[in-house]
């Protein structure tokens, strides 16, 4: 599920929305697996690259699966909008699960990112709900066997939706996405920005996620900071280890921590990247945010934390 509104009689096409969220994942399953995963795969690049061709497709696919109450979905698209520029579709109720559920849903594209929102009028079945992004695959069935054979869990094994497929995957640390594949192929442009996946890990998992990450996504690390200023995350005096990855998923930047993290660091699961952080936080609090962190700066920039109607809490940085 993901982001089909294209081609079709409206650009925004309400069913594309249903799907965009279909598979919500699941992080409270343990990472016991991590350990117990398919055997290692060869390291050799070449030899990786044979056998399990990149799936990606490109970072415009991404979306971040933001979830509010359905009373404040309005407000949310309306705020989110204000601040980064961007349109929605019309919002519309639908059933997202393969049980019965119902949930008005809108998808959201702006210039520095995607995103699917829902705001679910019935519970959220289980194991729905909390997965982070949805992230385009070329061949579903390609991707799920690639992500197994790099050490992910299959939460939900691939299914229909009404315009292609989906599945959820777990990665060592409990890090949870969605893959989808649609039927007909959307086309957009490249982001303004590419935004960051933010991902909080354990010292105990964060190598085995890494490299497991990098086989599937075939990925490249930009830097690996073993000290870095771990007031980016609320905690300033001290030093954190933080990773930054590139591939054909977009961006992700790995904090490594003791998981005490101070508030709100950690219920954040995207980093958007902005030309003016002070200029951003005014439109955002014009529409109705809130700053739960205050602009931070340090060696990497400026950074600071949001909260949007609904309580979506979104991180923003400078750069593209």
């Amino acid at each position: 599920m993901g982001n089909q509104m294209f081609k079709s009689r409206h650009q925004f096409r309400p069913v594309a929305i249903l799907c965009a969220a279909l598979l919500i994942g699941l992080t409270s399953v343990s990472s016991a697996f991590a350990d117990a995963g398919p055997p290692e795969v060869p390291t050799d690049k070449a030899a990786l690259a044979a056998k399990h061709a990149d799936v990606s497709v490109g970072a415009q696919y991404d979306t971040t699966h933001v979830y509010v109450a359905s009373a404040d979905l309005d407000a949310f698209v309306t705020s989110f909008l204000a601040t980064f520029g961007g349109k929605a579709s019309p919002r519309a109720v639908f059933t997202v699960t393969p049980t019965p559920s119902k949930t008005a849903s809108q998808y959201v594209q702006t210039p520095v990112g995607m995103l699917s929102v829902f705001g679910f009028e019935t519970a959220i079945p289980y194991p729905f709900g909390n997965e982070r992004t949805g992230y385009l695959v070329t061949d579903i069935d390609k991707a799920v066997k690639a992500a197994r054979a790099a050490g992910a869990d299959i939460v939900v094994d691939p299914f229909d939706d009404p315009i292609g497929k989906d599945a959820i995957i777990q990665w060592p640390g409990g890090v949870t996405m969605q893959l989808y594949w649609h039927t007909k192929a959307p086309n957009y442009a490249p982001l303004q920005s590419v935004p960051d996946n933010r991902v909080y890990v354990s010292r105990y998992e964060a190598d085995n996620f890494v490299r497991r990450w990098l086989r599937f996504s075939h990925g490249k690390v930009v830097s690996d900071n073993p000290r870095a200023d771990a007031g980016v995350i609320g905690r300033p005096g001290e030093t954190i280890r933080v990773i930054r990855i590139s591939s054909g998923f977009g961006h992700m930047v790995v904090f490594v921590t003791d998981g005490k993290l101070p508030v709100p660091f950690g219920s954040e699961t995207t980093g958007y990247g902005v030309e003016d952080v002070a200029q951003t936080i005014e439109r955002a609090q014009a529409a109705g945010a809130k700053v739960l962190y205050p602009p931070y700066h340090s060696g990497t920039g400026t950074t600071a934390m949001l909260e949007f109607p609904g309580r979506y809490i979104a991180e923003v940085h400078d750069g593209k």
